[in-house]
């Protein structure tokens, strides 16, 4: 005769009814009730469950049955195992409590009414003590008693073991930063980001109200997005997703609903978090059409420290998991803008002008712009006016050189030889070719590349430099009539290039 019977083939569940068998028949009384719990059944006896469990009690008490011989409790929290160690806790069967199934034995034992108001040392009693004096007494325990509690709400809501283990996390946690006791010092954030988002967030919230600094909580966020967006945060090599990854599965569609609860909990101190970071986020947030909120509060931070930003920061943002193409340059584009517009906030505040003096945080920018750009510039997705649009972005007075800006332009040109005049002209427009130093004049004059225009600029220049004896040509009083006398070169050396060409026709 068997005790429990599974509905389905179930080992790891035979082997619960197997040991549960033994000590029910243990008592040598023939049982006169069957437990259904799910799949599994339980066939008990009713004395013994009567003394502990209310629940039990008022079911058997209560109905109009003659004998009742079958009890259905299939949604008690913690399913057939927490029910097993709730059955044998009537039998005055030993088993262990831990942190692990505390709260759903808590849970159990509120839902069967093994409450010290049944009995003395019920069940309930004993979890709560088994919480309040070994469970709740470290950071480790109180987390991992909240993880189990993910599967028993709302009821441990409602029996306040959420909230107290939140707290004794959030107060653990703070006192853990202030005074470390582990040689690791960031161990604390590992054993958070095993907690699903929404009860992660709440200990975020409650480490803020205990005035935890923005840098302690960054450091925390940081550890849980790496831990649940690995594949797609910290995969920098260009191998791992493809393309065609890039579809609304349901992991991405989960992913993409954690980044946006992930974004709402970062400190409102934009510069708590490193750049590199913020960008590898964005990049997620742009694969996986994240909501415009969401990314624009991530552009928003990032652009606030863009001074900090290194190339390879920005390529993470410009191109696919891959590394076969471009991804967006629009986020590049408003990153930058805002950028700018932060700067030109701070010199109109400041009394400068903005146009001719820009800060050495701008000149850095514009200088990292300009190595980004000739990165770009070597594929074929960005067209003249996406590249002209980064350019131009940087105010006139970030380059006091330009020799970045013309080397990032010859590139593009080398990358896009079909381009005819009017378009090298067009890819040229955002450099100044007064601005090139001696040597990129000098390159300059010999590049074929460039348009005519540029390259009768640059030999102008070197003229003008040595009739101005020193003065700077921009600022010397021949400098207009000469530009005019260029700009009328320029068209008649275009007009003797198309004659050139005319006569060779003939000429075949």
């Amino acid at each position: 005769m068997a005790l429990a019977t599974p509905v389905k083939s179930n080992s790891r569940m035979s082997v619960a009814m197997e040991r549960t068998g033994q000590w029910v028949f243990s008592q040598e009384i023939p049982t006169d009730v069957v437990v259904e719990v799910g799949e599994a059944n339980f066939n008990l006896h009713k004395f013994m469950l009567v003394a502990k469990s209310n629940y039990v009690r008022k079911l058997i008490m209560e109905t109009k049955e003659l004998d009742l011989t079958r009890i259905n409790v299939s949604d008690i929290p913690g399913g057939p195992e927490i029910f097993e160690k709730a059955a044998k806790f009537c039998y005055g069967v030993n088993f262990d409590i831990t942190v692990h199934n505390v709260a759903a034995l808590r849970c159990a034992a509120e839902y069967l009414q093994m409450t010290d108001k049944c009995c003395e040392s019920n069940l309930a009693g004993r979890t709560e003590d088994f919480l309040s004096q070994v469970a709740l007494s470290s950071l480790s325990g109180a987390v991992v008693v909240l993880k189990s509690c993910e599967d028993l709400l709302p009821m441990a809501e409602e029996l306040k073991i959420v909230q107290r283990c939140i707290d004794v996390a959030s107060a653990r946690a703070c006192s853990e930063v202030n005074f470390p006791c582990r040689t690791h010092p960031n161990w604390w954030t590992e054993g958070l980001s095993i907690l699903d988002v929404e009860l992660f967030g709440r200990i975020i919230g409650a480490m803020k109200q205990r005035g935890a600094k923005a840098l302690t909580l960054a450091s925390a966020l940081i550890t849980y997005a790496e831990r649940w967006l690995r594949d797609i945060v910290r995969d920098h090599s260009g191998n791992g997703i493809k393309c065609s990854d890039h579809t609304d599965s349901d992991l991405r569609i989960q992913q993409r609903e954690l980044l946006e609860s992930i974004v709402t909990l970062l400190p409102a101190e934009k510069a708590a978090f490193p750049i590199h970071f913020l960008c590898c986020l964005l990049r997620c947030a742009i694969f996986l059409k994240a909501s415009s909120a969401c990314r624009n509060e991530q552009e928003k931070r990032i652009s606030v420290i863009l001074e900090h930003v290194m190339v390879d920061d920005l390529l993470v943002l410009s191109f696919t998991y891959d590394g076969e193409r471009l991804l967006d340059l629009d986020s590049v584009r408003r990153i930058i803008s805002g950028f700018v517009e932060k700067e030109k906030s701070m010199a109109v505040f400041n009394g400068g002008d903005f146009r001719e003096v820009s800060s050495s945080a701008m000149q850095r920018v514009a200088k990292t712009i300009d190595a980004y750009l000739a990165e770009i510039a070597t594929i074929a997705e960005p067209t003249i006016s996406m590249f002209n649009g980064i350019a131009n972005l940087v105010p006139k007075g970030a380059r006091k050189v330009e020799d970045d800006l013309y080397r990032a332009i010859d590139i593009y040109l080398k990358a896009h030889p079909n381009l005819d005049e009017i378009d090298r002209e067009k890819v040229c427009s955002s450099m100044d070719p007064l601005k090139l130093s001696y040597e990129a004049r000098l390159h300059a004059t010999q590049n074929k590349r460039l348009p005519m225009q540029i390259v009768l600029h640059a030999l102008y220049y070197d003229q003008l430099k040595i009739r101005s004896s020193g003065v700077d040509v921009r600022n010397a009083p021949d400098a207009a009539p000469t530009r005019k006398q260029l700009e009328a070169d320029v068209s008649l050396a275009k007009e003797n290039k198309a004659l050139r060409f005319e006569l060779m026709k003939m000429k075949m």
